[in-house]
This record gives structure tokens, C-alpha cells and sequence, in this order.
């Protein structure tokens, strides 16, 4: 039986913190050379090669957040060109896609935002990142993970005491990749609804406490729903 997952963007920030902590999957991690998610050609050679059951698109452009306002090209190219490319090769030979999206395609300025709510991202890395999501959407055999996740312990100097998010760390995002594996749709992923702070506080006790005065840079209630999530997790 094919249980091969391929994970593309293999040398990333989260694709090497699930290398380290996967105990469950068995995955094959492609880095660049060995799929280039802007080459049609070098995606087909690398599906061919490992003959994959699923594909974790993790590949693409995140940080730092302002090169999608100041690269826009690099922006489109990886994070909407980049997954359109993928998809079509998934949908060529018939493999699974699961995308690892963001919270950040909601507007931020309600919270508890769920999956069937409307999407109207706050910044240019949500708008790449929704677009990448419009082609997955188009593709029937693909699961949508909408996740807000951030490394271990938490690596900046102050974090926002009035901003309301769903921040998990990417560890415990693997721990549970295992039970969504083979879902459809979209699902929003995260953690304990809280602000910033007491997140981050919660791993690293040095770091200090800031207010956001300018919401319409950042909105402060970007909580999401995470009902569907615990649901299947309770199975």
C-alpha cells in the first residue's frame, strides 16, 4: 500500500521541526532543487520519482512580512503561482494536497472566525496565501489547513498584550497533522485563544509586554473557530 507524503519546501522552518518530531508519518522531504514548485517540469520529474500518495505543500514566501508589500512579484510567484503549479500536478496524477494556509486570510477585526465565514485578508502575505488557496479550492481531492503557528520558544523581544490570535508552535501542529491527514476541505488550526503575550510568555519569561495603538495595521481580534478542529481531534 502507497502511505508515501511528500513534503514540498523541505529545508523550511516548519518542514525541519516536523522531520525532527514526526514519529507517525512517513514522509520524503524535497527541497528546491529537487522540486521547484515555478517549474512545471521539475514538479512532474519529482511526483514521478517518489510516486507519492499525499503532498504537504508547506514551499513558499512567509517572513519577513513586509517583502509581500515590497517584493510583490516574489510574493505572487511562490505563495499563488508557486501552489497553482502544484495543484495542477497533484490533479495530473491524482494525489492528495493538503495546503498549509493562515489564519491571516480572515479580517482580523471580529475574531472567532470560522471556516464558512467570509475571507478579506489584512496584509499582503494573507492576499498571496488566499490566492494559493483559490487554486487548491478548484482541485476536489485537497484539505485546506488554515493554521496560526510560530516556532519555540517564542523568538521576539515583546509581544502584543491586546492582540487576540490562536498561536500554537509548530511541534504541536505535528502532533496532531496525523488525525487531518486524510480530511477534505478546510479546517482552522491553532491553539488556546489569548493574546500574544500570554502565549509567548508562556515559553519565554523574558519577554516584555507591548500594546498595539494602530489597529488597522494589525487588527487585534484575529481568533478563528476552532470547533470542526476539536471535533475530529475528539474522535
Amino acid at each position: 500500500m502507497n502511505n508515501k507524503i511528500l513534503v514540498t519546501g523541505g529545508d523550511g522552518r516548519f518542514a525541519k521541526v516536523l522531520k525532527d518530531k514526526n514519529k507517525k508519518l512517513k514522509l520524503i522531504f524535497v527541497s528546491k532543487n529537487q522540486c521547484n514548485i515555478l517549474k512545471e517540469n521539475s514538479i512532474i520529474k519529482c511526483f514521478k520519482k517518489y510516486k507519492p500518495k499525499i503532498v504537504i505543500h508547506t514551499a513558499g514566501l512567509s517572513r519577513p512580512m513586509r517583502i509581500h508589500d515590497h517584493n510583490i512579484s516574489k510574493s505572487i510567484e511562490l505563495n499563488i503561482i508557486g501552489t497553482a503549479n502544484i495543484v495542477k500536478a497533484c490533479n495530473k496524477f491524482n494525489i492528495k494536497l493538503i495546503y498549509i494556509s493562515t489564519g491571516y486570510v480572515y479580517e482580523g477585526t471580529k475574531g472567532n472566525y470560522s471556516e464558512e465565514d467570509g475571507v478579506k485578508p489584512f496584509n499582503n502575505y494573507g492576499w498571496s496565501k488566499l490566492g494559493g488557496e483559490c487554486s487548491v479550492k478548484m482541485y476536489n481531492n485537497s484539505l485546506i489547513l488554515r493554521v496560526t503557528m510560530t516556532e519555540k520558544p517564542f523568538n521576539f523581544k515583546t509581544a502584543y498584550t491586546n492582540l487576540i490570535s490562536n498561536f500554537m508552535y509548530h511541534e504541536d501542529f505535528v502532533g496532531i497533522l496525523p488525525k487531518l491527514i486524510n480530511k477534505k476541505g478546510i479546517i482552522n488550526v491553532g491553539g488556546k485563544s489569548q493574546s500574544i503575550y500570554k502565549f509567548a510568555k508562556s515559553k519565554n519569561i523574558k519577554v516584555k509586554k507591548a500594546r498595539l495603538k494602530n489597529s488597522k495595521k494589525l487588527p487585534l481580534l484575529q481568533s478563528m473557530s476552532l470547533r470542526k478542529l476539536t471535533s475530529i481531534l475528539k474522535k
